[in-house]
């Protein structure tokens, strides 16, 4: 939080006059070219976050009840620069009214309370500090879309998996079952989300093992849900962005049907993010899409 409030408002010496550097420009030869673009491992001065985003119907419903959103910025000067993120995936619930809605005001109710909090500090010159925490923000904007999505849609319900990125810094809120990965460059998957779904409770008090879940009648029926209940109680945790490392958001559709070691492989042998957010969609597919797939994926590079 320091290291926000220092960098947008840290004080500068003032100056009257602007000096001007002279620069004569030459084309590279072509031993610097070939420097240039065999380089496998480029040195990047300024921090910043990088993002994609993927989805599709899938193969065998007719409406999309996922939502994804994913906003990326980087505001650099001399006095550093601090890359911000918000990315945020839920998945309507399936057998309830407007489940579509649900999930779309999730994802603008959370989206706007906190770029609404986050305006003045990014784009107006304010130095008042923020008097909440980030996971108290969190759970604040999660809190606000139970009601919005309780008064717009009553009955309906969505999960949601959402990532507020500061500088280094992850803040993950979540309810339901989207989830939130770290995916590394040595083909390591990291689960970091905890299911709010039965079958996952069954597995933790020992009742069905991890090969009995996947086949379970039950496995997709949730005992927490935006929109669901008088009280909601969602996972609100911070930790550090993975370097190297990417950081995916996907719903169930996703990794419910997509094997880790292929989730991996489409991640990390894909030359962008956007070609791995489109490899996992045509995965998903690939493999009979029986629900909607959404997927977010983020890095923070320099």
């Amino acid at each position: 939080m320091d290291k926000l409030f220092g960098w947008l408002f840290g004080s500068q010496p003032k100056t009257t006059e602007k000096a001007m550097d002279i620069a004569n420009t030459a084309p590279l030869t072509e031993e610097q070219l070939k420097t240039i673009v065999s380089n496998q491992n480029p040195h990047f001065d300024l921090q910043q976050l990088v993002s994609a985003a993927g989805q599709s119907v899938g193969k065998q419903r007719e409406l999309n009840e996922d939502s994804l959103l994913a906003i990326t910025s980087t505001m650099a000067g001399n006095s550093g620069n601090l890359p911000f993120g918000l990315y945020v995936v839920a998945d309507g619930m399936g057998g309830h009214q407007f489940g579509e809605v649900a999930s779309n005001a999730a994802i603008r109710t959370v989206a706007g309370y906190i770029m609404k909090k986050f305006h003045p500090y990014l784009f107006q010159v304010k130095s008042e500090p923020m008097d909440e925490s980030f996971q108290e923000l969190m759970s604040a904007a999660v809190n606000e879309a139970q009601r919005i999505i309780q008064r717009e849609a009553p009955g309906s319900g969505t999960t949601l998996t959402a990532a507020l990125v500061i500088g280094q810094q992850i803040t993950i809120a979540h309810v339901g079952d989207s989830r939130a990965y770290f995916v590394y460059p040595d083909g390591r998957l990291e689960t970091i989300t905890r299911d709010h779904s039965l079958v996952q409770r069954l597995q933790e008090l020992g009742h069905i093992t991890p090969e009995e879940a996947e086949n379970y009648p039950h496995r997709n029926v949730l005992y927490k849900a935006l929109g669901q209940g008088d009280i909601l109680d969602p996972e609100i945790f911070t930790l550090a962005f993975p370097q190297p490392g990417t950081l995916m958001i996907c719903s169930d559709g996703m990794w419910g049907v997509v094997a880790e070691q292929d989730i991996i492989r489409a991640i990390n042998e894909a030359p962008n993010l956007q070609r791995a957010c489109q490899n996992l969609v045509t995965a998903a597919n690939t493999a009979g899409g029986p629900d909607n797939i959404s997927v977010v994926l983020a890095q923070l590079i320099g």
